[in-house]
């Protein structure tokens, strides 16, 4: 693209944030659900949340704030619906883990090695096989 102006070169997300209403459950789940270990160096925000560590300086953090799309209905599929990705390497063991906290899961219908499921709050996580 030619508008005159230097490229922009976007190398990396490095986090993703999501909104939780109680950052207590919220936390259960990514902790003993998912074993994520917190981010120990999360500065002093004006709101409660919680960040992760997920290697390679990326983070997931979760913000205790108003959700204004609260109300909204989800699809069913939550690759349909706004989500992140994040890389596993044991999907039998996400599996178990999910299975045995009776949280409900989607196969990928691309027939990757990936599969959905959202957090207490509804947002949507994708998870990937990756080597």
């Amino acid at each position: 693209m030619s508008d005159g102006y230097p490229p922009v070169r976007v190398t990396a997300l490095l986090h993703a944030g999501l909104l939780v209403s109680d950052l207590a459950r919220a936390k259960t789940f990514y902790e003993s659900v998912l074993g994520l270990r917190p981010y120990p160096h999360r500065p002093a925000l004006p709101y409660p949340g919680e960040w992760y560590d997920l290697g390679d300086s990326q983070q997931l953090h979760l913000m205790q704030l108003p959700d204004p799309d609260a109300e909204s209905v989800r699809p069913g599929h939550g690759g349909r619906d706004r989500h992140i990705a994040l890389g596993v390497k044991d999907m039998a063991a996400l599996k178990s883990r999910l299975d045995a906290a009776g949280i409900p899961y989607t196969a990928s219908r691309s027939g990757r090695p990936a599969l959905f499921c959202r957090d207490p709050d509804m947002n949507t996580l994708e998870f990937v096989e990756v080597p």
